[in-house]
């Protein structure tokens, strides 16, 4: 019994089963599950064991055509060594050139007479080596450049590390807007009283807060040739397309304002509280900040967020007698304020720091993970060769509490 190894094949066929397989799911998809009829769950069982098997003799089909490449490889480059056969390229280009001693000697007409069992005498004529030499001195334009490879290293574009989402608790949602109630009147008239007296009487009142999941998305072009060809492209595509939408949705983050499709960052956010540095120096105005926060949100600050040049001034920050307050220079000294660690990023403005409790009250929902997709019927991409790659990914910010959170300005 002989089986039929061919990769094209058995993967056209198993691209098929996929696709019949897809659609009983696509006919049977509803809200909250699929809804199946005992001949779709037996076909889907089927179907299923039939992916199971190709998979098989697609990976058995792939070893025995690489095992084959291989030998033949090895064949060709044996055989050639043999013969001492010169490379594809290497015979010469001209025939002006002097003729080597090699060329002389077959050349030779004894050498054209001779016979088997002969000894062949050969009375080269007198070779001028000067003339078998190049006369051009060799160097890298008049010869020929070194061979040169390129590693697989591939050096970015410089862009900064997202790290705002990292403060914030991430939660997965199935929804297209997060609700919620906020509590908007608490009246507490608890108080001494007096036997027989009347109780005081207190007040509650909620409000319906809602915030819509918003879409950040962007898509690359790519050949043909560039997909197929270069593996790395493709995770390298990957990868930079999910730091795109990460840098975006950090920007959304802090300085989204709320219009539809934008999110409302924590610098939009009504309700957030502000601390002006003045004439005070930034510490203190920080600090100030963080009372704000204690006091009117009755909150903890958990973090600060600061740009790289108001970190600056903070960490150059001397005594009058020109000691380094944050530390020696000599050491890399402490990245925090008042015991509040500092995320240094260029995502928030520059004369803008902003603090507060990211870790109660706020959150950070995800409708989904990212999705990435593979199309060519964007434009013209399907006649020129060319595919988009889409990426997305859904989220909405909620920020429980405005008050636990203060912008210091003047930074």
């Amino acid at each position: 019994m002989t089986t039929k190894l061919s990769v094209k094949a058995i993967q056209e066929e198993l691209n098929a089963k996929r696709d019949a397989l897809m659609e009983i799911f696509d006919k049977a998809k509803i809200d909250d599950g699929f809804q199946m009829t005992p001949e779709q769950i037996e076909q889907v069982r089927s179907l299923n064991e039939e992916l199971d098997s190709l998979r098989k003799r697609l990976e058995e089909a792939k070893a025995v055509d690489e095992t084959y490449k291989a030998l033949a490889r090895e064949i060709k480059e044996s055989q050639r060594a043999a013969l001492n056969l010169p490379l594809p390229g290497d015979e010469a280009k001209s025939n002006d050139r002097p003729l080597s001693l090699g060329e002389l000697f077959v050349k030779h007409p004894a050498y054209a007479k001779r016979g088997r069992g002969r000894d062949i005498l050969v009375d080269l004529p007198e070779v001028d080596l000067k003339a078998l030499m190049v006369k051009a001195t060799m160097t890298t334009t008049a010869g020929f450049p070194p061979e040169t490879t390129r590693t697989g290293r591939v050096v970015g574009y410089a862009v900064r590390r997202p790290m705002v989402a990292d403060l914030l608790p991430q939660t997965t949602t199935d929804q297209s807007a997060i609700v919620y109630m906020e509590e908007t009147t608490f009246t507490n008239a608890a108080a001494p009283t007096a036997e027989g007296g009347a109780y005081p009487e207190s007040a509650l009142a909620y409000t319906e807060r809602s915030e819509t999941v918003r879409k950040i998305s962007t898509f690359l072009p790519v050949t043909d040739e560039q997909m197929e060809d270069v593996a790395q492209v493709q995770a390298l595509i990957d990868n930079r397309l999910l730091l795109m939408l990460r840098l975006a949705e950090e920007d959304q983050l802090l300085t989204g304002n709320g219009t539809a499709p934008n999110l409302t960052g924590f610098l939009s956010k009504p309700g957030v509280q502000a601390q002006a540095v003045g004439s005070d120096p930034v510490p203190d105005a920080i600090y100030k900040a963080m009372t704000l926060v204690r006091a009117g949100g009755f909150a903890e600050p958990t973090a600060l967020v600061i740009h790289p040049n108001g970190w600056q001034d903070i960490r150059l920050m001397r005594t009058t007698d020109g000691l380094y307050i944050w530390g020696n220079p000599s050491e890399r000294g402490p990245e925090s304020v008042w015991g509040l660690p500092s995320v240094i990023t260029t995502a928030m403005p520059e004369d803008t720091a902003l603090l507060g409790d990211f870790a109660l009250y706020a959150e950070l929902f995800r409708k989904r993970g990212v999705t990435i997709k593979v199309s060519d019927s964007h434009a013209d991409f399907f006649i020129n060769g060319k595919q988009a790659i889409r990426a997305d990914e859904r989220v909405a910010l909620a920020i429980y509490r405005a008050s636990a959170f203060c912008k210091v300005t003047g930074v």
